[in-house]
């Protein structure tokens, strides 16, 4: 006699969701003060005829932002096509790696170029690796 049981995939996507945006909350303001206070880098850039500097407020709300807008655009997707998770994982790295490429035209000096790249990178890294893991894969969202 043999039994199957069909595995459903269990989650809490708002939870593990808004866990995600807090970490990457936490990495950026991390990363940060890594930058800022440790390494001394002056976090500068033009922005139009202007000079900005990037300081913690900065740098919490853009990584708020974007991690919503993240998990808003996965939960679109998750709406509107079988494969959100791959889907979105390729859009997510494209804009990951477009909004890396900014600073490093419009940041001031050397080190606030690749500094406020890095911080674009690690917000990024942990949006994509935190949200991707939330989504059910296709395979997953198919079972009956």
């Amino acid at each position: 006699m043999t039994i199957t049981m069909e595995k459903k995939p269990t989650r809490i996507a708002g939870r593990s969701r808004l866990a995600v945006v807090g970490a990457t909350v936490v990495a950026g303001l991390a990363g940060w003060a890594l930058l800022a206070y440790a390494a001394g880098i002056d976090l500068q850039a033009k922005q139009g005829p202007a000079t900005i500097e990037v300081g913690g407020v900065s740098v919490f709300f853009a990584s708020a932002v974007m991690s919503f807008a993240g998990w808003g655009l996965l939960a679109l997707l998750e709406h509107k096509t079988i494969n959100a998770r791959k889907v979105w994982t390729v859009v997510a790295v494209i804009a990951c790696i477009m909004s890396a490429v900014s600073p490093l035209t419009s940041g001031i000096g050397a080190g606030s170029k690749l500094g406020l790249a890095s911080l674009h990178l690690l917000v990024g890294a942990t949006v994509i690796l935190g949200l991707r893991r939330t989504a059910l894969s296709a395979d997953d969202r198919c079972i009956p």
